[in-house]
């Protein structure tokens, strides 16, 4: 399941295109929790409308600054979609 995180200490670890493969793959989960919690946003009720509020306000704050440190390090879409072109078939395969 691609939903793992390295722990800081770990990504300290990584080499620099290990770094960036960590950073694309952060970009891809933190673009399906957002899609997630929009879906459950649609049938929330009572107090759990404002959860996925924060959900999603949270989300989207993550992967502002997600994608902007990728623009930085000159990480481009195409990059991006080949590696989760990539986990999907590890998952599958």
């Amino acid at each position: 399941m691609i939903e793992e995180y390295f722990q800081e200490s770990e990504i300290e670890n990584l080499n620099e295109i290990e770094k960036e493969e960590e950073l694309i793959r952060n970009i891809i989960i933190t673009r399906k929790e957002l899609k997630n919690a929009d879906k459950n946003f649609e049938y929330a009720q009572d107090e759990l409308v404002d959860y996925y509020i924060y959900q999603m306000k949270a989300n989207q704050a993550k992967l502002n600054y997600l994608i902007k440190v990728a623009k930085m390090k000159g990480i481009t879409v195409d990059m991006i979609n080949d590696l989760k072109y990539r986990l999907l078939n590890e998952e599958v395969g």
